[in-house]
């Protein structure tokens, strides 16, 4: 788990995040328990409860649930989830402003597509 955070976010945000990441690049497996609030808090030297208000919001997101007196888990079906929520904030947030942009230059389908293929072949 990468131990770096900014301030252009909150922190909760950010610890929900990297949470995410690691179950994207499974790291954290479908099933496999979750580092404890105290472990998060000495990990990135905060408070243990806002390392929980990061836990929590991936708990009411399905993404993750408790065992009674055991920890937080992974859920199974979690890591698509995180897949579809990133694909729609990824739509919102990049492809229609990239559209929006491409309108205003005129740039056409055909082109537009052959500049994100230029970007995926270049390895950029």
């Amino acid at each position: 788990m990468n131990t770096n955070l900014n301030t252009e976010q909150s922190i909760y945000i950010q610890i929900a995040r990297k949470i995410e990441d690691d179950i994207l690049r499974d790291i954290l497996a479908e099933g496999e328990a979750i580092p404890s609030t105290n472990q998060l808090a000495a990990l990135y030297k905060i408070n243990p409860a806002t390392a929980a208000k990061g836990v929590n919001i991936l708990v009411d997101e399905g993404i993750l649930f408790k065992k009674r007196g055991i920890g937080m888990f992974v859920t199974e079906g979690g890591k698509r989830q995180i897949i579809v929520k990133r694909k729609e904030g990824f739509y919102e947030k990049y492809v229609v402003s990239l559209v929006r942009e491409a309108r205003q230059l005129n740039i056409d389908t055909e082109e537009l597509v052959e500049m994100i293929k230029r970007v995926q072949h270049s390895g950029q």
